[in-house]
Order: C-alpha cells, then structure tokens, then sequence
C-alpha cells in the first residue's frame, strides 16, 4: 500500500470540504490576510488571461494583419480548449496533489504567456490562445482554495462567495488598464503585464503554500476517451457560436458541420459515461430536474449579462465612442462588480438563495430597460447607473448559484467532477450563447429597421429635398462639380439611416435582455413559492465532509 494514497487523520476542523481540496487548519490572522492577498492575485491572473484579449480585440487585428473573422478566433480558441478542463483537472489535484497542481500549472501558464512575446502571425497567435485556455482553467479553482484558507469555518460561505466573484472583476478591470498597456508596447503590453500578473502569482504561492490534502488514486483509462470526445464536441461547439454570428450561420459550411458534429461527439461522451460503473460524469445526477433548473438558469443569467459586451459596449462603438472616452463606464461597471461581489458575501444565507437569484434579475432587468430608450444622441455618462445595475446583478448571482449546485456536492463527493464541469460549462457557454444571440439578432434588427427607413425615404419628400441640399451643402467647398456634392449628400443622409437603424436595433437587444430577466425572475420566484409551500424547512448545509465520507468517484484508497 502506497503511503502517499494513505488517508491523514484529520481534526474535525481540518478535513477538506471536498475531495481534491485542501485542508482548513487554523490559520493566524496575518496569515489569513496573506491567502486572501493570494487568492485575489491569482483569481484576477487567470480572469485577465482572456480579458485582455477580449477587450481589446479591434487593437490586435492590425499588428496581426487578420480580418474580423479571423481575429475572433483568438477568444474563440481560449474557450474551445478551456470549456472542458476541468474534466480533468480535479481529479488531477485528487491523484497528484494539490501542491503539482498549483506549481506545474502555473510554471506551464508562464511559459505559454512568455510565448506570447514571440508571436507574429495570427496561425501562431491562435495555438498559444488554445495553450493559455488549457494552463489557464487551473488558476480559477487555485484562487478559490487560497480564498476559503483566509476565513474561519463559520464564514466558509462567504469565501466561496468572494473567491469565485473576484475572476469576474477581471473584464472591467481589463477595459480600464487595456489603453495605457497598449500605448507601451502595443499588443505586447497586454502580454507583459500578463506575464508580470502570472510570475507574482507564482512567487505568492511558492512562498505561501496552500495546506495538504487527501489524495486517492482518480484516474481509468476510459477517462481520457470521454475527455476527448467532450473536449472536442464542445470544442466545435464553442467555434460555431464565437464566428456564427461574423461569418453567419447560414453562408459558412463549416459551421452546421461543426454544430453537427459537436451533438454527436457529445452524446457519445455522454453515453459512454452513462454505463460506466465508475463514470467520470454522473449523467443520472446532471440530468435530474433540480441541477438541470440550475444550468438553465446559469445560462439565462449569461445571456442577460451578455447585454453590457455585446449590448452597451457595441452600442456606444457604433456610435463612434472610442475606449479613452469609456473610461469612466469602465470604472462604473467595475465599482458595480465589486459592491455586488461584497453585498453577496455579507448577505449570503444558505436558507434563502432563491431571494438573491430574483434580486439580481430585478435588477439586471431594470438596467436593460432604462438602455432601451437609448438614442443616436445618448453617451457613456447615460449609462453609468445602468451598466452599474447590471455589474452589480451579475456578481451578486453567482454565490447563491455557487452554493445551490455545490450543496449536492457536500452530500455526495462523487459529483465533484460533474458539478465543476457543469458550472464551467454552464458559464463559458452560457456567455457565448448570449454574444452569438444578441449579436444575430441586432443584425437582423437593422436589417428589418434599415428597410422600412428607406421605404421613407424619397426625394419627392419636400423634408427630403432640404436634407439632402443640407448634405450636400457640406461638401461645396470640396467639390465644384453638382453631381458629386449630391452623391456624396445621398452617401451622408444614407450613412445616418444606417446609424438611427442600428440604434433602433441595439433598442430592440436591450428590450429582450429585459425581458429574459424578467421572465427568468418570474420562473424563480413560482419555483420559490412552489417551495415554500410544499417544503419542510431543513437545516441549512455547512461546507464540511463528515468523518465517513465517499472516496470519489467511488475510488478507493491503494
């Protein structure tokens, strides 16, 4: 028998919430302080891994010499290989530790960030993408074990709470820190602040170590062969969401092939795992009502959140806004992510966390609704207490969902995989889901608007005739010939419909974003009242295994 697969002997206090997890010994409260420090730097290094690239897309697309099709791949290649990590990646820190975990896996995430530096075309931009998608799924979890080790047992909540909410700081945060970046070395700037974020993340955890924990012998050979066919189905089906919507679902082949091709794979990884005696996935578990409630509402939250990336963001750049004259939206949203954050850490009641699922809807409802009646004439400083609404409803979701998936967790360990992989899931694709819809139907929306503006549009109208001579009128400096001042006036007066439809447009997608949440918030509540009417009250879970809990995924110790 193997001493290392040798369970310890824990005290009460001590014993790892969960299988793959440290251990909570006692800590001083400098020292608490030290691994909340820890879990905020890590949390945020890996949250800004994609951030960067995401906020700054339209900058990386010049140096790389790639058109918008191609540069969406950037983004779309972190998802595709991060999405599905996690299959492996907890059973990795419940056979080799947590101490390989968090040392291989952040040497490797330094490696490929330093790889970035050496990058010159866009084929080799994307594979580093991928790589950093693989290394960087690590540091998420990583962050949340140093978060739980900063507070004592009775706010255990609280920390899962802060630990999961801080990578989502990491957007806003990216947009604000993104312009001076790129003014030092352009896109490399981006690459070297990364960098310098992932070698301080290292030096903290080497310096300050995470306490041990339980290791069980967690990986069968079939393992590897669901991971490839769920890796890769949802790796097509990342890929067919992130360029849908630029290369457009019905012009691009590929695209239904990818889609097609993403079902199959999934069912078969899905199959394979259902008639396993030890499966990796507890398919049963998944496809029970309550966690499929959970994921559906997960991926509604994503769709609505996508309103302030697709939806405000692209609005105000449609309007010419460039990112120095958002800075301070920018600012607004990340003040909104952290109130929210904090408020969901100090209110959080395992008894009541529907309350703070219809809280967070009401109010990423409200936002989306006042951004409905934007105009041609609207700009950032209109939107603070808007986007502010909806960073703060987003933060303060994501520790009720957290708490509602993982208390299945707590009383069964072996769905430890399959709740990671759910929630990982649930939010990569929930986000991409959200983008593709609301970018396809703004599109759509200007078409149908740009139609009935041009419809309206004749020169036999005496408004029209003094719009068009206005327009054309600009141009008589320039131009001496008439034919010419009036084309280029039609070209103006057409560039204006294009504007006031795409404004129309962007109107509609705030519209539906409200009403999401608020359909949403109506289904949560009737789910709440239902609850409360036919439910006992029970005692509210503690994060702690008991004395004889299950060895994972039924694996004994050797």
């Amino acid at each position: 028998m193997s001493d290392k697969y040798k369970p310890h002997d824990w005290a009460p206090h001590e014993r790892p919430t969960l299988p793959g997890s440290p251990s909570t010994p006692l800590h001083p409260t400098p020292k608490r302080l030290a691994f909340a420090l820890v879990g905020v730097i890590v949390a945020l290094t890996g949250g800004l891994g994609n951030a960067l690239v995401v906020a700054n897309l339209p900058y990386l697309q010049g140096p790389l010499g790639a058109t918008q099709a191609e540069i969406a791949w950037l983004p779309a290649a972190y998802v595709m290989t991060n999405v599905s990590m996690n299959l492996l990646l907890v059973k990795f820190r419940q056979q080799f530790g947590l101490r390989a975990f968090t040392e291989v896996f952040l040497v490797l995430y330094a490696l490929v960030t330093f790889a970035h530096l050496f990058v010159n075309d866009l084929n080799s931009a994307i594979a580093v993408r991928a790589a950093h998608g693989m290394v960087g799924a690590a540091l998420s979890s990583l962050g949340l074990y140093y978060m739980i080790q900063a507070f004592p047992q009775k706010w255990r909540m609280k920390a899962l709470v802060l630990g999961l909410g801080t990578a989502q700081l990491a957007i806003p945060l990216a947009r604000l820190v993104s312009e001076d970046l790129l003014e030092i070395a352009e896109w490399r700037g981006l690459y070297l602040f990364e960098l310098g974020m992932c070698l301080l993340s290292l030096g903290c955890v080497l310096t300050l170590k995470l306490p041990p924990g339980d290791r069980f012998k967690a990986f069968e050979p079939l393992d590897f062969l669901t991971f490839a066919l769920l890796a890769t189905g949802f790796a097509l089906l990342c890929a067919a969401l992130s360029l849908g919507r630029i290369e457009w679902w019905f012009e691009a082949p590929w695209i239904g092939m990818a889609l097609a091709g993403s079902i199959a794979l999934i069912a078969a990884g899905l199959a394979i795992e259902h008639n396993r005696q030890r499966p990796l996935l507890i398919t049963r578990w998944l496809g029970s009502g309550r966690i499929v409630r959970l994921a559906l509402g997960v991926i509604l939250s994503r769709i609505v959140l996508s309103e302030q990336a697709t939806g405000a963001v692209g609005f105000l750049q449609n309007l010419n806004m460039g990112s120095e004259q958002l800075h301070t939206l920018y600012l607004f949203m990340l003040l909104g992510s952290v109130a929210g954050l904090l408020v969901s850490a100090l209110t959080i009641n395992p008894q009541h966390l529907l309350l703070p699922l219809i809280i967070a809807l009401a109010f990423m409802a409200t936002g989306s609704l006042m951004d409905s009646f934007s105009t041609s004439l609207t700009r950032q400083s209109n939107m603070y207490f808007s986007q502010f609404l909806l960073a703060f409803g987003g933060t303060f979701f994501l520790g009720p969902t957290l708490l509602l998936g993982i208390s299945g967790v707590i009383g069964n360990p072996r769905n430890m995989v399959s709740f990671s992989v759910l929630f990982g899931i649930t939010q990569s694709v929930g986000g991409l889901i959200g983008s593709s819809l609301l970018g396809t139907f703004q599109v759509v929306r200007e078409k149908f608007h740009s139609s009935h503006i041009v419809e309206h549009l004749s020169l036999l109208n005496p408004l029209m005739q003094s719009r068009l001579q206005s327009a054309s009128g600009a141009y008589t400096s320039a131009l001496t010939d008439l034919a010419a001042q009036n084309s280029q006036g039609i070209r103006s007066l057409a560039a204006i419909a294009t504007r006031e439809a795409n404004v129309l447009a962007y109107n509609d997608v705030f519209m539906l974003i409200a009403v999401i949440a608020v359909l949403t918030m109506i289904w949560i509540s009737t789910r709440a009242i239902w609850l409360w009417m036919t439910t006992e009250p029970v005692a509210p879970f503690t994060p702690n295994l008991p004395t004889s809990a299950a060895q994972p995924n039924g694996a004994q110790p050797s």
